[in-house]
């Protein structure tokens, strides 16, 4: 408690977070601390997965048994749920949390071409279809993990007795005890070859279903792929929907058997198009479930850490913080991959960026080799990794609370229709504040009224609401600045307060970084930056090659540091050191500082005192660490 009279901004942000308590007070569950590593499940292997996970550090054992995704299982299950049963009883014993792999919508037939019996055999109408009638039967080669002679299929969530099975497998599976169930791509087929384009499906399900909903002919009334199209904007919302109610579903069937459990489904889409074209949207997916975990390749980028440019690095920062926005208090779990081979990058310094990348936003590490979910690059620097996290778990996982952001708007419904324009817009602001290192916080509809920060920024936001104009209205009346950049869809007037930037500086910075990260410095956008007002007690003078995070965690302010000073995709995986980086609180002459070197160990640290304010001189950032402090 500030027992110190005299008013100052850093006091009264402590007494008063900004945000309401989603929060700091809030006991947190299981999900928010795993340490994730997979595991194959057998009939008889249960002590030892186990066994190796408490070896191993890790806390939060993933085991594959997949039921409803192949179609033995789908027909008889009892064999598979007792070995769940038993990995269940296991982890338990040994004080450990364990979920369970499920397909979403694909479903292998082992060995098809030798049985009479398969899901594509049986069931023809179960099948997703392009709008030319092909269904989505494919074999070995289609992907990495169907073996030759198998059938590979993707079902329509609108086939009746496929979903009625499917619920009764989750609810039979939730009835093990097992602690989650984590769904694998419960997509729309759009991601294999020949079916990019499609905007499936058209099988007489969906389509009866879309005409149900809307009144339109899905097979004559849509311009597939024309964006301005109102009845394919309907098609996409539809689409989108219909994964968020069939993930809404499945937790509820598991949560009606057994109500402590979780349901975690796996997307690799994040913020950009293919969460258009596959129908899973993680904004929307998070209100539904327990948890993500995120297969994040971020749009065109490269998803193995040993080959990763500085952008790619920065952009996987905007998608990670997008993500813990949209998760609202809930855990956010990556499932990416660090190295796969590369002869001139070592395996545990990839693995090391790939960790500090995702802990300095608040994200569950899970690491794994190559393409595979399931053990390690180096098992000796996992356990390094996990040992370290355990330790400082508090610092990484406990609710971070904003304390006097600038705020910039992720528009779903822009994303959807305008995704080209929309996402280098936004995606360019926030690597701009994070580089510039000033406190930003995204806000989407869902936490608009959450927002208390006195600027907001819409970069090339082109789809408003009525509710949203309304609050957009409001914001401006109470005399707080709303900077519109690019198109302007608000309606709203001219005001002292609304600044319009039509050439939208998001943009013009990303073309700019596209060209040479190292190069191009924030402060090209100056008027932008100017416009922002930041008011932020708390700020940062360090390399434009740092990204940096700032929030409270339990009404302490901290700084989060990730270093990508350096570092060359395929060539150099261990970052140039960045020295004279210094922090200062401003509304405060005394307090102690901390910083937490990644893989370190916390260092106490002397401030110095600037007039009203105290600032400190952290260490040589290497790969990353956090500094906080306290009164």
């Amino acid at each position: 408690m500030i027992r110190n009279k005299a008013i100052s901004t850093i006091a009264l942000l402590l007494l008063v977070p900004l945000l309401p308590a989603t929060s700091d007070s809030v006991e947190q569950d299981w999900t928010h601390y795993v340490r994730i590593g997979a595991y194959g499940l057998g009939s008889d292997n249960a002590n030892r997965i186990v066994r190796s996970a408490q070896e191993d550090g890790v806390f939060g054992i993933e085991v594959d048994n997949d039921i409803p995704g192949r179609y033995e299982s789908f027909l008889n299950p009892d064999e598979k749920l007792k070995a769940i049963r038993d990995v269940a009883e296991k982890a338990h014993a040994a004080g450990n949390r364990a979920f369970v792999y499920i397909a979403g919508t694909e479903c292998i037939t082992a060995n098809a071409d030798k049985t009479p019996h398969t899901l594509a055999k049986d069931h023809p109408d179960w099948l997703q279809r392009k709008i030319s009638g092909d269904p989505a039967v494919f074999g070995g080669g289609s992907a990495f993990w169907i073996a030759k002679g198998d059938e590979d299929v993707w079902v329509s969530p609108y086939a009746p007795a496929w979903r009625k099975t499917y619920m009764e497998r989750v609810r039979q599976i939730a009835a093990t005890g097992i602690d989650g169930i984590y769904v694998d791509i419960p997509y729309w087929m759009t991601h294999f070859d020949g079916w990019e384009d499609s905007w499936a499906s058209f099988d007489d399900y969906t389509v009866a279903a879309f005409k149900k909903e809307t009144g339109l002919d899905a097979k004559k009334d849509l311009k597939l792929g024309d964006f301005s199209d109102p009845s394919f904007r309907k098609w996409i919302d539809f689409r989108i929907q219909t994964f968020t109610d069939f993930m809404q579903e499945t937790d509820q069937n598991a949560k009606a058997v057994n109500p402590s459990i979780k349901t975690i489904p796996e997307i690799y889409p994040g913020i950009e198009e293919e969460a258009v074209r596959v129908g899973a949207d993680v904004y929307s997916l998070y209100a539904v479930v327990d948890a993500v975990a995120h297969e994040y390749e971020f749009g065109s980028g490269d998803h193995m850490a040993s080959s990763r440019s500085a952008l790619d690095w920065f952009n996987y920062q905007v998608g990670m913080q997008s993500f813990r926005t949209f998760a609202q208090g809930k855990a956010t779990w990556i499932l990416n991959y660090s190295w796969d081979g590369d002869p001139k990058v070592d395996r545990r310094e990839a693995m090391m960026n790939l960790a500090v990348s995702q802990l300095m936003t608040g994200s569950n590490f899970w690491d794994a080799p190559g393409h595979s979910m399931a053990g390690s690059n180096d098992l000796a620097t996992r356990k390094r990794i996990f040992s370290w996290i355990k330790a400082h778990q508090e610092t990484f996982y406990r609710p971070r609370t904003a304390i006097a952001p600038i705020g910039v708007y992720f528009s779903p419904a822009t994303r959807n229709y305008y995704a080209e324009e929309f996402i280098p817009s936004y995606r360019g602001t926030l690597i701009l504040l994070m580089q510039k290192h000033l406190e930003f916080q995204v806000v989407t509809p869902r936490t608009l009224s959450e927002f208390h920060g006195n600027t907001l920024v819409l970069p090339d936001v082109r789809v408003i609401s009525e509710g949203e104009r309304e609050w957009l209205r409001k914001y401006m009346d109470s005399s707080k600045t709303l900077v519109i950049t690019g198109e302007d869809a608000t309606q709203l007037g001219s005001a002292a307060n609304v600044l319009r930037f039509s050439k939208c500086p998001g943009k013009d910075y990303y073309a700019a970084l596209q060209t040479s990260v190292e190069e191009a410095s924030p402060d090209r956008e100056r008027d932008f930056l100017q416009s922002l007002k930041s008011e932020t007690p708390v700020r940062v003078s360090a390399s434009s090659m740092i990204a940096t995070s700032i929030a409270q965690v339990d009404g302490t302010p901290h700084v989060f540091f990730a270093n990508f000073a350096g570092l060359k995709g395929g060539a150099n995986p261990i970052q140039t050191p960045q020295t004279d980086v210094q922090v200062t609180v401003t509304g405060a002459t005394k307090g102690r500082g901390f910083f937490l070197p990644f893989l370190g160990d916390v260092r106490p640290l002397n401030g110095t005192a600037e007039g009203a304010n105290i600032s400190y001189s952290l260490p040589a950032i290497e790969k990353g660490g956090v500094f906080w402090f306290e009164r």
